[in-house]
């Protein structure tokens, strides 16, 4: 099955191919073959927030992302999407908004933890409708950090605690793992060097719940296509 990037020129003039404009501009792939047309989003290094990180670190700016993910969603031209995870973490209510909006989205939607996605990645990775992870793939899971000034007053902990459990509820209701289970792994002591915390690996995260199903591109894709063909049946049932 031959897949290949669309380019601006495939499309025909007019609205149509002035709505799929802005979605090609930004740079990342667009598949179409027979079975559908699939955006492919990549998500790597620091996921940056409302601060900028420096020149020097690989980033995903939310406020690209966003505004990116709303316009796929509205696109009649685009079918599904595959989100590509090999990320460090980073902004908390960053990445959180990402995840909140992929798993609003209607249309099929696929995830793909590749080299690791840890910390805020974890949200990011169970946020589609499906998800995947390489057997070589890593997950960091950890209490919520904070950089800079801490103010040590009790209503800062209770702040943490808050930011925390809106972690907890997002991926226990968008996963199986058990919320039990979950924080286990966020507070255990004697894994990691300097922190607290677990890294789990593809197998454990699929024994766990956290992910769906192990394997790699093709798995996930194929995936994709049978949630496109699906929905487009459905779609031919309904009534006119």
């Amino acid at each position: 099955m031959e897949q290949e990037p669309m380019e601006p020129h495939q499309e025909s003039g007019g609205e149509e191919g002035g709505t799929l404009q802005p979605i090609i501009d930004l740079g990342s792939s667009l598949l179409r073959t027979e079975r559908g047309t699939i955006y492919v989003l990549t998500v790597v290094g620091q996921i940056e927030g409302h601060q900028l990180l420096p020149a020097s670190v690989k980033t995903t700016k939310y406020e690209h992302v966003l505004p990116l993910l709303a316009a796929v969603e509205g696109s009649e031209q685009i079918d599904g999407l595959l989100v590509l995870l090999n990320n460090a973490g980073g902004d908390v209510e960053a990445g959180l908004a990402i995840s909140e909006l992929i798993a609003s989205m209607s249309k099929p939607t696929v995830s793909l933890v590749l080299g690791g996605s840890h910390s805020i990645g974890v949200p990011l990775a169970v946020s589609a409708k499906c998800s995947f992870i390489a057997p070589s793939g890593a997950m960091t899971i950890h209490p919520v950090r904070l950089n800079g000034l801490v103010i040590g007053v009790p209503q800062t902990f209770y702040y943490f605690e808050r930011i925390q459990d809106r972690i907890l509820r997002f991926v226990t209701s968008n996963s199986n793992v058990k919320r039990e289970a979950f924080t286990k792994l966020m507070m255990q002591t004697g894994e990691l060097a300097a922190d607290v915390g677990s890294v789990i690996y593809g197998e454990e995260a699929v024994e766990l719940g956290l992910i769906d199903r192990i394997g790699g591109l093709s798995d996930a894709l194929d995936c994709l296509y049978r949630m496109i063909a699906e929905r487009n049946g459905k779609k031919g049932m309904d009534p006119a």
